[in-house]
């Protein structure tokens, strides 16, 4: 079905339209400077379109939460576990309701990993639920930063992937992404290039413009004519709008943002005592500013827990007397290390830790180490997750003395944190020649239920060129790892997780 909006006007007077399953096949990039009318183009593409299709808007500032009040959208606070998020998204793509992702409120780096969970979780949709969606991304370059900032580089690959899969792959799933920046610069180009359709505004920047005029198909000389744009004047080219670069003037919108531009309010009459009135203090002022410098800031609960960790354990001894030496002798190296296994071993017995972010799994080890009674300086974060991603992928103490188990931890070191826990789990079984692992199992080793993303990663390591993977006559799998001269036995791809199933029934 055909359907054509109404985006404004051209030059001539005659009505913009915009073709809506031109632009789900095509997708849409906006670019215009703070001011240049980005929100308000969005605004009229959302209100416009919302009778056909069903829309998700991911919004940092909570400027589109009045969608709801006129059309129906549900809003979802972005302050919410990453759990909590993942399943919220299944069910709007499982019920195909348009909702807003409001981010108002939350850190930088907490915007960017929710709105990767998110996206990730539409993404991850089951096939039957590919329905088409109008995920639209304000400030598209917060998400996908061309160059790191000041946020992790875990958040920035994460937020950066899933726009990635937006943009690159989203649309064979029914998702067509609409992403608005206010400079194209800062705008990651893997992401920016899969675009077919584009509304220029007004921008200043030499760089900008030139990248506007290449991606518009104009000579750069032209390029200067973005600085003459007026606010909520676009140029647009692309197959949902028109084949040339046309100028195109956006329409009224019938709801409005929260917040609004500043407007000019003439001064008030300057009161007669304005020196009392500015340099004499209000004392319920004072208690109030007395107050906010004396709270301290939260110290992030990690932070607390290692310094637990690092504090020497209580003891069920009577407190030693002044005068006297209170140290605790110091844990054997040997007994330290066999308590730290063991808490390993609890946290991975869990069949659910899988599915559990990093970060809360190290919070989880350092308490059971305190309830051990384990002294001595913490494990690092990052150590945590490299010793975490070993003991997932099964090793026993006789593979991991070998050489070939060497050379596989090296070659770990190639693909990023979260990839390592599977990549060794293949090597541990190509070194024993075990069977190959099977899709559910290397979907939990990664944290995810997904079948679908698991040979995803195979396949991501095959091209990195890590694994070769192959099939016997039978069709069952072999992964082979060059690098190891080894490759594991044939499995069935669609077995079961026995390993998850025996701790489902242990519970």
């Amino acid at each position: 079905m055909q359907v054509g909006i109404d985006m404004g006007s051209l030059a001539g007077g005659q009505p913009a339209r915009l073709d809506i399953e031109e632009l789900l096949a095509t997708r849409l990039l906006v670019q215009g400077n703070s001011g240049s009318g980005k929100s308000h183009l969005l605004r009229r593409l959302l209100e416009q379109s919302a009778p056909w299709v069903q829309q998700v808007v991911i919004d940092p500032e909570g400027d589109f939460v009045t969608l709801s009040e006129r059309y129906g959208h549900l809003v979802v606070d972005g302050e919410r576990s990453e759990a909590e998020l993942a399943g919220i998204a299944s069910r709007i793509r499982r019920h195909r309701v348009s909702c807003v992702l409001s981010l108002e409120g939350l850190e930088v780096e907490q915007q960017m990993r929710a709105a990767a969970v998110f996206l990730n979780a539409m993404f991850d949709a089951e096939h039957e639920h590919w329905y088409p969606v109008l995920v639209v991304v304000d400030e598209a370059q917060m998400f996908a930063p061309a160059v790191g900032g000041d946020v992790s580089e875990d958040a920035r690959k994460m937020s950066l992937g899933a726009m990635t899969n937006l943009m690159c792959r989203g649309r064979k799933r029914g998702l067509a992404g609409v992403i608005a920046t206010q400079r194209l610069a800062k705008l990651a180009k893997n992401v920016a290039a899969e675009a077919s359709n584009f509304l220029m505004g007004r921008t200043f920047l030499d760089i900008d413009m030139a990248r506007a005029a290449d991606l518009l198909g104009m000579d750069r000389r032209q390029a200067e004519m973005f600085r003459d744009l007026t606010r909520g004047n676009f140029v647009g080219l692309g197959p949902a709008l028109s084949r040339r670069p046309l100028p195109i003037a956006i329409g009224e919108v019938e709801t409005q943002a929260r917040s609004s531009s500043p407007k000019l309010m003439p001064m008030p009459d300057a009161p007669a005592d304005v020196e009392e009135l500015i340099f004499t203090p209000d004392p319920e002022e004072f208690a109030r500013l007395t107050r906010a410098r004396a709270r301290p800031a939260p110290r992030p609960t990690t932070d607390i827990l290692a310094e637990l960790a690092r504090a020497t354990p209580l003891s069920d001894a009577p407190l030693a007397r002044a005068g006297r030496d209170a140290a605790a002798p110091e844990m054997d190296k040997q007994e330290r290390d066999s308590r730290v296994a063991a808490v390993f071993g609890e946290i991975l017995a869990d069949p659910q830790s899988g599915y559990r972010t990093d970060a809360a799994l190290y919070q989880d080890f350092l308490v059971r180490l305190r309830m051990r009674r384990v002294s001595g300086p913490a494990m690092s974060l990052s150590d945590f997750r490299r010793r975490l991603a070993i003991a997932r992928s099964g090793v026993d103490a006789e593979t991991a003395a070998t050489e070939a188990w060497a050379t596989a931890l090296t070659l770990s070191s190639q693909v990023t944190d979260d990839l390592q826990g599977v990549f060794l789990m293949l090597a541990n079984a190509a070194i024993r020649g075990e069977a190959c692992p099977s899709d559910a199992r290397i979907a939990r080793a990664y944290g995810t239920h997904s079948a679908r993303r698991a040979r995803r990663l195979l396949g991501y390591f095959e091209e990195q060129g890590l694994i070769i993977v192959h099939a016997d006559p039978a069709g069952r799998r072999i992964v082979g790892i060059p690098e190891l001269q080894a490759e594991t036995a044939p499995g069935a791809a669609d077995a079961a997780d026995e390993d998850a199933g025996r701790a489902q029934a242990a519970e």
